[in-house]
């Protein structure tokens, strides 16, 4: 599946690149008019990344998510600094279907399992960022990517899989914000090796050739930013681009 994403900051449609707040390129657009574009060239899930309340969740952005839910045109998961059970049940109880959860899954893993447990593990994304090292190493970053949590990816995920976790949205750090293609053998040896989880690509899509590297990798879908507000492909060729397998 292709899901297009959309991050936000006090309302406005942004993306930043790797992360830093400090690299913001703002898009003109607003984000239920976005809603409705996407849903007009067949997505069937947005992800949406809040930002704002990542920085300060009680600023979090729950009337607009609100409204872009109530157009009822598709399911959304959202995120962006989910650190209690309230900012969780607070979007469920918008209509969001799936909480993103980031660096607490590496930081308090018994608080999120208890979260899966409670809410189903389809109503939980895992977004593991992950930094790898010239050995291979794959450690999961926090704290927006600034810093290392010293949770390797395959211990987590064995630990989450205790308690059926399902959906993992997985970043190659190095690749976000690039448009340089995804990191292809990341996916593929974590499908191989987790093949019950749900794998969610996110990170460096710049091209339909990119996304077509991607499908001997089995991952599950693919995460679309910076590509399709940059007008490097429409929503409508990927969706077609990844149904042609």
């Amino acid at each position: 599946m292709i899901i297009p994403a959309i991050d936000l900051i006090d309302g406005a449609v942004v993306r930043l690149f790797q992360g830093d707040y400090a690299q913001k390129t703002q898009y003109q657009l607003d984000p239920v008019d976005v809603v409705n574009d996407y849903a007009n060239q067949g997505a069937n899930w947005l992800h949406i990344v809040d930002l704002t309340g990542a920085k300060d969740t009680d600023k979090r952005q729950l009337s607009l998510i609100k409204r872009m839910v109530e157009t009822k045109r598709m399911d959304f998961q959202a995120g962006g600094g989910i650190r209690s059970e309230k900012d969780v049940s607070q979007l469920l109880d918008i209509g969001v279907k799936r909480i993103v959860i980031g660096s607490l899954a590496a930081k308090q893993p018994e608080l999120v399992k208890q979260w899966v447990s409670k809410y189903s593990p389809e109503a939980i994304v895992l977004a593991l960022d992950v930094n790898i090292d010239e050995q291979g190493n794959k450690m999961i970053a926090t704290h927006g990517w600034q810093q290392s949590s010293g949770v390797a990816l395959e211990g987590l995920l064995e630990d989450f899989l205790s308690v059926g976790a399902k959906h993992v949205l997985c970043t190659d750090i190095s690749r976000d914000g690039t448009l340089q293609g995804s990191n292809e053998s990341l996916y593929a040896q974590m499908k191989q090796q987790f093949p019950s989880v749900v794998w969610q690509a996110s990170g460096g899509i710049g091209s339909l050739a990119d996304i077509e590297a991607l499908k001997p990798t089995h991952v599950d879908s693919v995460i679309l930013g910076r590509a399709l507000l940059e007008g490097k492909f429409t929503l409508t060729e990927a969706i077609a681009c990844w149904q042609d397998a």
